[in-house]
C-alpha cells in the first residue's frame, strides 16, 4: 500500500474489507462518509464494482461538499472482488491543492484491483484445499506432519513422539497415500506451503 500511494502521489490510501471493519461506534462525519445514499463515490463503487475518482460523479470541485477533510481534497477508490461479490476496497486521496485523479489514474487502479482480487481467491482456495488435506490426517498424523516440516528424520521424530521409528515409516506410507504425494518435501510443500 505504502508504494501504491507513492504510485498514485496520494496523501492517504488504504485497503478494507467488509467482514473485517471495526464495529465501535463512529462518529457522525464517518457515519456519512460511509453511507451509499450520502456518498456518491462509494455508491458508484457499489453499484457499478468498478473503480471511480470523485470527478467521474460529480462536476469538478464538488467534491468538499460531500467531505471537508483537507487531505480527502480528491478521493479514488476500486473495488476487491471474490466470489463474484463485493467484499472490500482500496482507496486514496489527495489533497486539494493537489492534481485531481484522471483516466490513467483509473485504469492503473482496475488492474490493481484486479490483481488483488485474484490474488486473494487464488490465496483463499489454496487455504480452502490446504485445510482439506490436512483434515485428511489423523493428529498424531499432524504432529508427524509438522515435525517432518521441521526437518527432523523418523528416529528424531519416533524419539519426540514416544514410537517406534517403524511406527513413524508406517505413519508416512499413510499420509502419502492419503495425500497423494510421494516424498516428505512434496507432503510438506502440499500442507505448508501457499503460493502466490
Amino acid at each position: 500500500m505504502v508504494q501504491l500511494g507513492k504510485y498514485f502521489d496520494a496523501k492517504r490510501r488504504g485497503l478494507f474489507f467488509f467482514d473485517r471493519l471495526p464495529h465501535k461506534k463512529k462518529s457522525a462525519i464517518v457515519e456519512l462518509a460511509i453511507s451509499v445514499e450520502y456518498n456518491p463515490v462509494l455508491r458508484y463503487l457499489i453499484e457499478h464494482h468498478a473503480p471511480v475518482h470523485e470527478e467521474v460523479v460529480l462536476q469538478p470541485g464538488k467534491w468538499n461538499i460531500f467531505c471537508p477533510r483537507f487531505d480527502h481534497g480528491h478521493v479514488m477508490a476500486g473495488p476487491i472482488i471474490g466470489n463474484g461479490k463485493l467484499i472490500g476496497g482500496i482507496g486514496f486521496t489527495r489533497t486539494r491543492e493537489s492534481s485531481a485523479f484522471n483516466t490513467r489514474d483509473l485504469a492503473d487502479l482496475s488492474a490493481v484491483c484486479l490483481h488483488l482480487s485474484t490474488w486473494l481467491t487464488t490465496i483463499k482456495s489454496q487455504t480452502k484445499k490446504i485445510e482439506l488435506d490436512i483434515n485428511r490426517l489423523t493428529p498424531r498424523e499432524i504432529q508427524i506432519a509438522e515435525l517432518v516440516a521441521q526437518g527432523l528424520t523418523n528416529a528424531q521424530i519416533g524419539a519426540y513422539l514416544w514410537i517406534q521409528e517403524n511406527s513413524v515409516k508406517q505413519a508416512l506410507k499413510r499420509m502419502f497415500r492419503k495425500l497423494e504425494v510421494s516424498s516428505r518435501a512434496e507432503m510438506v510443500a502440499k500442507l505448508y506451503s501457499v503460493k502466490s
